[in-house]
């Protein structure tokens, strides 16, 4: 079920911003006010009961913070967030809504799912598993908060660890891969918006599943969709797969 919210949207003048602006167009959802870097937040949230938020990781504690203190939903699509600020989100989420996601694409989230039940059949013992991830030159995190969920749904069901069993990048006398290892490899370049590839290879056949993306208004449709879904929905954390019904 899903309802028409307000909508702020933050980082306004962006490119995610200006395609979060344009699929709440469509979609017939108000943008009820906008912020840039330097504006007055809390004036901004008193205009809307729910945030989108494409910026800057660094600008995530000051709007949970105001969020929190007005009620405001939250959905988060910025990437890159270090651990105390994922601690920071998930501690909010106990008095608020938020819909907190790496991705807000159908697709991808479809690769997700897919590349979950992918690796719960093909495991690592005979499979080699690797991940490729290819954004626009702008672009500030690396991996992709994309490539960086999908590893952490390959660990889950490979029982890996990103932090031991990751490897970004060979280079050198690397010697054979242990079948515990996931390859992570980060491409940069052009106007790229983002393409993502799972690739499970054993000897004598390879599987590999791949989204590309054409146009951000994917992400920002999804993201309109997931403030629509959570104006409904009571305090907790949830993802697109929440959104979406794929859990």
């Amino acid at each position: 079920m899903s309802t028409a919210p307000q909508l702020l949207v933050t980082g306004k003048s962006g490119r995610m911003g200006q395609a979060v602006i344009e699929a709440s167009r469509q979609a017939g959802v108000t943008v009820t006010a906008t912020h840039d870097a330097g504006q007055d937040l809390v004036a901004a949230l008193a205009k809307a009961d729910v945030v989108i938020d494409f910026t800057i990781h660094s600008f995530t504690k000051t709007l949970l913070e105001e969020a929190l203190k007005q009620g405001t939903r939250l959905v988060i699509g910025t990437t890159g967030h270090s651990e105390d600020e994922r601690t920071l989100i998930r501690k909010a989420a106990e008095s608020l809504p938020i819909v907190y996601a790496p991705n807000f694409s159908i697709g991808v989230n479809t690769l997700f799912w897919l590349t979950r039940h992918a690796a719960r059949i093909l495991g690592n013992e005979h499979f080699d598993i690797e991940v490729t991830e290819m954004h626009h030159r702008h672009k500030i995190d690396a991996p992709s908060g994309t490539a960086r969920r999908l590893l952490e749904i390959l660990n889950e069901e490979t029982n890996t660890s990103y932090h031991d069993d990751i490897v970004h990048g060979r280079f050198g006398l690397t010697g054979a891969r242990s079948s515990r290892e996931i390859g992570m490899h980060t491409l940069r370049g052009g106007d790229v918006v983002g393409d993502h590839t799972v690739i499970f290879a054993a000897d004598g056949e390879r599987v590999e599943l791949t989204h590309k993306a054409s146009s951000r208004m994917t992400f920002a449709s999804g993201a309109v969709k997931a403030a629509q879904w959570l104006v409904m929905q009571p305090a907790g954390l949830y993802d697109m797969q929440d959104v979406l019904g794929l859990k």
